[in-house]
């Protein structure tokens, strides 16, 4: 356990950003998933509608270091052509 000041502030801050970083990688892989099942069922229109609120998620994962900005663009990369082959 903590045992000066710093150190308690320290754990307190570190388990309010686990909690963040958490949401996020959430909210993306959701983002990712539902993306996935509108390409399974080949529903191009829909797909094409939902890729910029899928591009900015997995942005913002990417910007604030959650994952890194190569495995953000692959991810990007390969909806984009998956979408593309429909």
């Amino acid at each position: 356990m903590a045992n000066t000041k710093s150190a308690i502030k320290t754990a307190r801050k570190i388990s309010r950003e686990t909690k963040i970083n958490k949401l996020r990688k959430s909210r993306f892989k959701n983002a990712i998933k539902r993306m996935n099942a509108l390409i399974e069922k080949k529903n191009k229109k829909e797909a094409l509608a939902y890729l910029p609120k899928l591009n900015s998620e997995i942005m913002r994962v990417a910007k604030t270091g959650i994952i890194k900005k190569r495995n953000a663009s692959r991810n990007l990369s390969r909806v984009t052509k998956k979408i593309n082959a429909l």
